[in-house]
């Protein structure tokens, strides 16, 4: 009986030791209690089928009565922000091309008129089809308004004494980008952003922390190198095999998938090195500021693969957030990538339609360069 007692104590003092630890590792006690409560909110937050303020433009040539009552509907609805009113279709494909409009509603001159003789009055629905899912629900709201001003535009011509010839509205629909709806169009940009995550910021965070607690960091830092040397040093590597990956990824892309890079290579690989220095530099600041593989990984995860996949429009549109979650998603780089790969891959858009992306996501890589390297260095130092 006395050996059970002393067992049952030596447990609960070995219990209290483990409590202790983990109240003693504010890291250890942050992933418990406060990794949970981010993965719920952004889960929560960005798995949502509805699709909110979407941009619209308008090709109104003679802008009637009701063109003006369809443009009112649409912008009135909640989903739709219009963005342009233009005079000619030949304005849209600039604005679909740097993302600036979604959906485009374009209208023939006389509309009014052709309704007003019960003539069929045609409008041409127009949908960036990029993300497949959204394209069809942007498609359908689209539709959904048409519908309902055909309705209210019947109803008094309806009953006794309403033999006169009703109103008919023609929508015709074009996806842009993607006609077919596949999946894999959409997926396979964000794809690359996310293994260059993987493979630069996870492993070259992990690499600087493994010599630091294998002891090796100090033979490095009593070499000839400086520390700036050192640093690089463990980066370029991982330069390269995110290079390798990111062109893997887009021959695999076409070749089973058969997904289309309609711009310039050059130019979608020269965006892939930038973006590579700046998933470096995120690597680079994790490791300077850990101390062990396990908290850089669990930082890496929750800092870098999270936001990857939830903020940066890679598997759920930046459209379906929440208002206050949106702008956060203008810091996460990977954003930025993914509008860049997906603009040359799908659009074959140039520098000259992505170049506001491109000068985010460059002014973010030199940020983030900096800093991970002064991290480095007083961590070295």
């Amino acid at each position: 009986m006395s050996a059970a007692v002393g067992r049952a104590a030596v447990f609960r003092a070995f219990v209290r030791k483990e409590v202790y630890h983990i109240l003693r590792d504010p890291v250890t006690l942050a992933i418990i209690l406060v990794l949970p409560l981010v993965q719920v909110l952004l889960f929560g937050s960005a798995i949502r089928t509805e699709v909110e303020h979407v941009s619209l433009a308008v090709v109104d040539p003679v802008p009637d009565e009701a063109t003006r009552a369809v443009r009112d509907r649409l912008a009135g609805g909640g989903v739709f922000e219009t963005v342009a009113v233009v005079r000619s279709a030949a304005e849209l494909p600039p604005l679909f091309e740097r993302g600036a409009a979604r959906v485009a509603v374009s209208f023939e001159p006389g509309f009014a008129a052709r309704l007003g003789r019960g003539e069929p009055a045609p409008v041409l629905v127009i949908t960036d089809a990029t993300d497949p899912n959204t394209g069809s629900a942007m498609q359908g709201y689209a539709l959904s308004v048409l519908q309902a001003y055909e309705r209210d535009l019947r109803a008094p011509r309806v009953g006794p004494g309403g033999g006169a010839a009703l109103p008919t509205i023609v929508p015709q629909v074009r996806m842009r980008f993607n006609p077919e709806l596949r999946s894999a169009n959409l997926f396979v940009p964000g794809l690359i952003a996310f293994v260059l995550t993987i493979v630069s910021a996870l492993m070259t965070a992990v690499s600087v922390v493994r010599e630091k607690e294998r002891g090796t960091m100090e033979v490095l830092l009593v070499s000839p190198l400086r520390p700036w040397q050192i640093v690089a040093g463990k980066v370029l590597p991982y330069f390269g095999l995110g290079l390798v990956g990111a062109v893997s990824t887009l021959v695999a892309a076409r070749v089973v998938f058969g997904v289309p890079v309609r711009g310039s290579v050059a130019l979608l690989l020269a965006e892939t090195s930038v973006f590579l220095v700046a998933a470096l530099s995120l690597g680079v600041l994790i490791s300077g500021r850990t101390g062990s593989q396990r908290v850089a990984t669990m930082a890496a995860l929750a800092g870098l693969m999270m936001p990857t996949m939830l903020l940066s429009g890679f598997v759920f549109p930046i459209e379906s957030l929440p208002g206050w979650l949106r702008p956060v998603t203008n810091v996460i780089p990977a954003k930025w990538f993914v509008l860049i790969t997906r603009g040359i891959m799908l659009k074959g858009a140039g520098l000259a339609e992505l170049w506001d992306e491109t000068l985010v996501l460059a002014g973010m890589t030199v940020l983030l360069l900096a800093a991970g390297i002064r991290s480095a260095k007083a961590r070295l130092e």
